[in-house]
């Protein structure tokens, strides 16, 4: 597929997309774009969720008997599973398109591949295998702990205002589970503000940034206090009216769905004719320029009203500039009055 038409390549081998991003329709005004977006919305991402949190209801969560019990079993069982999943899925992705390089840099932002660049600032001066342990010896026990927290919860009937069920509160349910993208966006962009700033940055996020072209390992890659308030997001469900099955299609969206923002290629080619979609230029250019798109794809578009978004373009880039210039020299000003007194 010749990817040139859709986006253009640099000098480097870097390729940008035509297209610059856009907030979710509705705050523009652009009600007749309203059936792609919400194509998009579901398929393939949040359905792949959906069905997930489903299958681990039905064959991996016990009954609430035992989840009112803490033991070894069924915690350890759980955990397994996640590390089952997430190696099947992000494995898949990396091996395919990382290893294998089946698409070569087609869709790719950055021409460059992590293996190409071996530095000290990982593990073993591995990116990929940095990632994959960080993401395996902490991010996925800290995720399976959050889980069992609230599973356990569930299973004693605690509960801010009371766990709620589906046959008679199936609305509610349903317009929370549509509601669950927007709680996400909302939160990750709460906590990855708070992680910039300068001293938890330093000693925090990081250990995330460090890899600047993101692969999917990268995308659970975090210092243990960064997955603590990632995976928290979790916790949401036991203020808001709630039931466990949105819990697990929440906490599917926060563990499998990191992978979206750090796939590295704007469409994965499953066919010669047919590319999925893998909206993961918005959280790129994060990557990329580090204090831009502190959110996700604008469907709570809080980086477009406190103004951090950049949607590709140049004007954005431009802004983007002037808004750092002006930080410098507000921090350069306060310096100056700090060594003055």
């Amino acid at each position: 597929m010749d990817d040139l038409q859709y986006g253009t390549r640099d000098k480097r081998g870097n390729w940008t997309p035509n297209t610059p991003l856009e907030i979710a329709p509705f705050w523009l005004g652009k009600f007749n774009r309203m059936g792609t977006f919400l194509v998009d919305y579901f398929w393939p991402w949040n359905a792949f969720h959906m069905a997930t949190s489903l299958l681990y209801w039905v064959f991996v969560i016990p009954d609430a008997q035992t989840l009112a019990t803490l033991s070894w079993g069924w915690p350890l069982y759980l955990l397994a599973v996640n590390m089952a999943g997430i190696f099947a899925i992000y494995g898949a992705i990396e091996l395919v398109y990382y290893t294998r390089r089946k698409q070569g840099t087609r869709f790719k932002y950055n021409a460059r591949f992590p293996s190409e660049n071996p530095s000290g600032i990982f593990w073993f001066k591995s990116q990929n295998l940095d990632n994959f342990l960080r993401s395996f010896l902490i991010g996925i026990p800290i995720w399976t702990a959050i889980e069992v927290l609230v599973l356990w919860c569930y299973g004693n009937g605690i509960h801010a205002f009371g766990w709620v069920d589906w046959q008679d509160n199936w609305l509610w349910l349903g317009m929370l589970t549509l509601l669950v993208p927007a709680i996400h966006e909302i939160h990750f962009f709460c906590i990855h503000r708070l992680i910039h700033t300068r001293f938890l940055y330093k000693h925090v996020h990081s250990v995330h940034h460090n890899s600047i072209n993101p692969s999917p390992w990268s995308s659970l890659s975090m210092h243990w206090i960064e997955h603590t308030l990632y995976f928290g997001e979790i916790l949401w469900h036991l203020l808001i009216p709630s039931n466990p099955i949105v819990m697990m299609f929440n906490s599917h969206a926060v563990g499998y769905g990191a992978i979206n923002g750090h796939i590295g290629f704007d469409k994965l080619e499953i066919t010669d004719a047919r590319t999925l979609d893998s909206h993961a230029y918005a959280h790129h250019l994060h990557h990329k320029y580090f204090e831009v798109n502190y959110g996700a794809d604008g469907l709570v578009p809080l980086d477009k009203w406190l103004g951090t978004w950049h949607d590709g373009t140049k004007e954005a880039h431009e802004k983007m500039k002037a808004r750092l210039r002006e930080k410098r020299e507000r921090l350069k000003a306060r310096n100056s009055r700090m060594s003055a007194e």
